[in-house]
């Protein structure tokens, strides 16, 4: 296993360059990264699959490296980029995570060339379980160039499970104003817009598991047992209408337990994409 990162330019379908970050040997995989951040927060996820495979990060358009996002948006070109990543890596194993999760199924059941999908707290809307509420304050608050505000209405709106999202909302502020002083933070402020109209786009297609049930890839749907509580609920319905689907909790994890990539986490994503299919599991 080599630890040297390679970076290629690899063609867009609208002739944009993607620029794909690549680290491993093994069998290819693909990361589509969630809304608020960059490839980044996934570089220790990669580095700790890298002795088994090989692992692809590429920022979606809009962010860091990548070319500009066609507006408005609609979620397509994400699709057709991955499309071409797909193609050109010959890659057929795919990690979704949050937004990155909704965009990877909808690739899956166009249907793209991908075997095996692992999906991490995805932000696909079943059944009304995935809190919407927030969003028009949000967009909003947005709008009107408040920053701290708009995303502590998206934080207690998304981490419904948090005690901070019960706190009155002029000390949710106040913290997010702190949080903007950050790296981090400062990266999720300048993509707020950019993660509203994913998390707009996800709430538009909320409706019955059915319209997934076309989803032939094998399928891993997790999510965290520290988490946000509807994604429980939300990965059950879907594997209950997916043909080839598992689910799976991870103990002591967060939404976030995908960038922090501990080792149990690791080793169940290794686990899933040289395992078995469920239909030999099942036959």
């Amino acid at each position: 296993m080599t630890q040297d990162w390679t970076v290629q330019r690899v063609p867009a379908a609208d002739g944009a360059a993607i620029v794909l970050h690549s680290l491993g040997d093994g069998p290819g995989v693909i990361v589509v990264h969630g809304g608020g951040v960059t490839i980044d927060s996934y570089r220790r996820l990669a580095i700790r699959l890298a002795d088994r495979f090989t692992v692809h990060l590429y920022n979606r358009r809009g962010r860091a490296d990548a070319a500009a996002r066609a507006e408005p948006y609609d979620g397509e070109q994400d699709i057709d980029d991955l499309a071409a990543l797909l193609a050109h890596t010959g890659a057929r194993n795919v990690i979704g995570h949050s937004a990155g999760g909704f965009l990877a199924l909808s690739a899956a059941a166009r249907p793209l060339p991908i075997d095996r999908l692992a999906l991490y707290d995805p932000a696909v809307a079943v059944n009304g379980l995935t809190p919407s509420a927030w969003l028009p304050g949000a967009r909003q608050a947005a709008a009107d160039g408040d920053v701290p505000r708009a995303l502590a209405l998206v934080s207690a709106g998304i981490n419904t499970h948090s005690a901070a999202s019960r706190l009155p909302l002029a000390f949710q502020v106040a913290m997010c104003k702190l949080l903007l002083r950050t790296s981090i933070g400062r990266t999720m402020g300048e993509l707020l817009p950019m993660t509203l109209d994913e998390t707009a786009l996800i709430h538009r297609h909320d409706g019955p598991p059915e319209q997934w049930s076309g989803v032939q890839a094998e399928v891993l749907l997790a999510c965290g047992a520290a988490g946000p509580p509807y994604y429980r609920p939300s990965i059950e319905a879907l594997a209950g209408v997916m043909p080839h689907a598992r689910t799976l909790v991870v103990p002591k994890a967060g939404h976030d337990a995908l960038n922090r990539a501990p080792q149990h986490l690791v080793d169940a994503l290794a686990g899933f994409f040289t395992a078995g299919t469920v239909r030999e599991a099942t036959a």
